[in-house]
């Protein structure tokens, strides 16, 4: 009885991965948008929440903080290979636009919080440009609270380009492409 119970179990989470994987893969009709499109489409233009994140020294930080900047919200956690991919470029946005009135804030959405993070920021360096650097952004803790407020996470790395004005210019979900959002940035500041 229990050999059949666990080959049930087992064809149940087989079937629902290919449905998954199969919803994920599939090719979309041209001129029909995904959800995920539709969702990230509806975004821009719309007043960035007002949230309240905690940094690792235990000092609230708000998206308010930042008014006047061009800030782009990095969702990312610590165990996210994508997002490894892309913190050397987020690095390197930092230092060329970071004196023009640009900054990104890291959003680490690890459960284990600054127990994980904090070790993390203290040992990683990324490659840039030949160079071994440390995070040199903004890292603050994030939560399903913080995230809902941001219309939701379908996955890691999430980022949300936020105007000088505090509107919503691009949510992209997944690794950014880094020449896209450079243009944006550039066009911003």
């Amino acid at each position: 009885m229990k050999k059949t119970a666990l080959i049930l179990a087992i064809v149940v989470v087989l079937v629902a991965v290919v449905f998954y994987v199969d919803k994920k893969t599939r090719l979309q009709q041209p001129g029909v948008a995904s959800a995920n499109e539709t969702a990230e489409a509806s975004a821009a233009g719309k007043p960035a929440p007002e949230v309240s994140l905690k940094s690792l020294e235990g000092k609230d930080v708000t998206l308010a903080d930042y008014k006047g900047k061009v800030v782009l919200v990095n969702f990312w956690a610590t165990w996210c290979d994508p997002c490894r991919i892309e913190i050397p470029w987020l690095i390197a946005m930092q230092d060329k636009y970071g004196p023009k009135g640009f900054t990104v804030l890291g959003v680490a959405m690890d459960d284990e919080g600054k127990s994980v993070v904090a070790p993390f920021l203290e040992k990683e360096r990324f490659d840039v440009n030949g160079q071994k650097l440390p995070m040199n952004y903004p890292i603050l803790l994030g939560n399903d609270s913080v995230a809902d407020k941001f219309g939701g996470l379908l996955g890691y790395p999430t980022s949300v380009l936020i105007s000088r004005d505090g509107k919503i210019v691009q949510r992209i979900t997944g690794i950014i492409s880094e020449d896209e959002i450079t243009k944006q940035i550039e066009r911003l500041l």
